[in-house]
């Protein structure tokens, strides 16, 4: 399954409503760790399909949930379990990192 568009619009929807854990990507198109990050955050959304749901908000689109949820640097990927935020990365990291924040 591909990364869900995530906006303020769907968000309660997709993350907090969700019955299964859901990583969040917090995004910009201008970012480079970001593009280094994106392949990674595809990877674990179609390698889960159906175990981890997998969404990206890009920050320029929809600040309010980057400032909701505290984010000040990009990337950051926020962890959510049962509608509540269960971790969260900033910067680069590997992909096991990323999966540790909804285990």
């Amino acid at each position: 399954m591909a990364e869900i568009k995530i906006t303020s619009g769907n968000f309660e929807a997709e993350v907090l409503r969700s019955d299964l854990p859901v990583i969040v990507d917090f995004w910009a198109e201008w970012c480079g760790p970001c593009k280094m990050l994106a392949p990674t955050v595809a990877e674990i959304a179609n390698e889960f399909d159906g175990k981890i749901k997998v969404g990206k908000v890009n920050v320029d689109e929809d600040p309010q949930l980057a400032i909701q949820f505290g984010v000040n640097s990009i990337p950051t990927v926020i962890g959510f379990k049962n509608g509540k935020v269960s971790g969260k990365s900033i910067g680069f990291v590997p992909k096991q990192n990323l999966l540790d924040l909804v285990k």
